[in-house]
């Protein structure tokens, strides 16, 4: 049976099969669940996974489709491309949980960090390891028989080390900026990215549709390469809208300059700033003062840093459009041209 596919009709599918795959987890023979912990972890899987824009996910869905250059999935291939796209998602909520507690961050997609809920606390560490467990389950249950299952676990195994490796960096390198502001230069700004954000939200969808079409990843080399660049300019946007967001549409209170992360608008401003500009950001940068935060947005307003971003935007386009039509496959320059399409100029 073929399954039509498309638009909305996508989304509430996608969400269709996360209930299916929770339900697989809470009765999941490795362990005993009494009720009471059966009711926690539906909570808690309720309450992180399914709750976010679903991008990363539905991304698996629509680039394997468009590998299968217009042949209608099968309703089993469907769920399998759903499935891994559910993987991501626990990932990316694994991430996020953990994430969320060692920034002290208070909201999360509109609503408190999941530690932040009462008599939740620093459960939520167990909580993260159990969503990070859950992911070789869902693999197990599902793909266990595939050619391609190895590949999978390698993939996520590896992914989840980039991405851990990447947060690591990005929080020592907090520490020594803290020391000395003018170590947050372009070349530390794009490692911390590229491990910590591009690999699991851009390479791992795609990579993932690539392994369900039988494809060796070995010969993508230059999609990931391209899917990185995309990740990185992803990044770069996000820590705008942190700045220059409207809290409302992007679901978070921004905290970068509080926290003094080394964002893509700090290492612009420190590229840009004379003495005086400088003395400004070394006062109030890193202080979770409203007025220390307002005087460092200020600072960014008038380096034109919104500008400087416009431009960014720009030519970052243009770069990846070009590195895209590179590409011999049609279906693959279709997969990268859906993703960059989603991203360009978004505002959440």
């Amino acid at each position: 049976m073929a399954m039509a596919v498309n638009g909305r009709d996508v989304k509430q599918a996608f969400l269709n099969i996360y209930l299916r795959l929770k339900d697989d987890l809470l009765s999941d023979p490795a362990f005993d669940y009494t009720d009471d912990a059966r009711a926690w972890i539906e909570r808690m899987l309720d309450y992180n996974v399914p709750r976010g824009k679903l991008n990363r996910g539905i991304s698996v869905v629509d680039s394997y489709k468009l590998l299968k250059e217009g042949i209608e999935l099968g309703e089993n291939e469907f769920f399998l491309s759903c499935a891994l796209g559910w993987c991501i998602e626990w990932l990316q909520a694994y991430f996020l949980v953990l994430d969320d507690i060692v920034d002290d961050s208070h909201t999360r997609r509109g609503q408190p960090c999941w530690f932040r809920v009462p008599k939740v606390g620093l459960i939520a560490t167990n909580d993260g390891t159990l969503l990070r467990n859950h992911i070789p389950r869902i693999l197990k249950r599902y793909f266990r028989d595939k050619p391609y299952y190895v590949d999978l676990l390698d993939l996520f195994n590896e992914v989840e080390f980039q991405t851990a490796s990447g947060q690591m960096l990005d929080l020592i390198t907090t520490h020594e900026g803290e020391q000395d502001l003018s170590k947050y230069k372009l070349p530390v700004y794009n490692r911390i990215v590229q491990y910590k954000t591009a690999y699991y939200s851009f390479y791992l969808p795609v990579a993932c549709a690539l392994l369900m079409s039988g494809e060796n990843l070995d010969n993508f080399v230059g999609v990931k390469n391209i899917l990185v660049e995309m990740g990185t300019y992803f990044q770069v946007q996000d820590d705008y809208l942190d700045c220059f967001g409207d809290p409302e549409v992007i679901g978070k209170i921004g905290t970068d300059i509080e926290d003094f992360k080394c964002s893509w608008l700090v290492v612009q401003a420190i590229e840009r700033a004379n003495e005086d500009q400088m003395k400004i950001l070394h006062e109030n940068y890193g202080k979770k003062d409203a007025a220390c935060v307002a005087k460092v947005k200020a600072l960014y307003k008038e380096l034109n840093l919104q500008t400087v971003f416009s431009e960014y935007e720009s030519k970052s386009y243009e770069k990846l459009i070009l590195n895209i039509e590179a590409e011999p496959s049609k279906a693959v320059q279709e997969v990268l041209k859906s993703f960059l399409h989603k991203i360009y100029k978004r505002q959440k």
